[in-house]
């Protein structure tokens, strides 16, 4: 009967060091936040992309001029500054908007083949409707970017 008791003994020392350890508060985590260095390198590069958004129509006038060398010269310069600096800033997002950034980069990046390939073959209506699709993956891009005013 006294083997009987420890073991009884120990099964209820076990389960009760069991319930314990689970049945504890669960501790609240904080919502992920963007830090200092975050906020500062994302608004290093956040100015480069707005200066080539607001230049937008530029690249709009120049497929509808059909100076398809023009174009291209401005897909790959600014416009690929533009993307080059939206990988930048990928990494200082959080990590639930990094896919999402990414896939709006990738975007980016084929829309503006598209429209070099357009300049190619000198077609505005392919080249037009690209352009439309690249201005729209940036402003997608925009609105991942955190509101470094309110947070700095």
């Amino acid at each position: 009967m006294a083997r009987h008791r420890s073991i009884f003994s120990l099964i209820l020392v076990l389960l009760a060091t069991f319930l314990i350890s689970c049945g504890g508060p669960s501790a609240a985590i904080a919502p992920p936040t963007y830090t200092a260095i975050q906020l500062e390198r994302i608004e290093e590069y956040v100015p480069k992309i707005q200066a080539v958004r607001d230049r937008a129509a530029e690249l709009k006038t120049l497929i509808n001029k059909k100076d398809w060398i023009d174009v291209s010269n401005f897909i790959h310069g600014p416009m690929t500054e533009a993307r080059l600096s939206m990988t930048y800033i990928i990494p200082n997002l959080l990590p639930s908007a990094q896919p999402t950034a990414r896939q709006k980069t990738r975007d980016l990046l084929n829309h503006l083949v598209k429209i070099d390939q357009a300049a190619g073959e000198s077609d505005t209506q392919l080249a037009l409707i690209n352009y439309r699709e690249a201005m729209e993956d940036i402003d997608q891009f925009f609105k991942l970017l955190p509101d470094t005013n309110a947070e700095a």
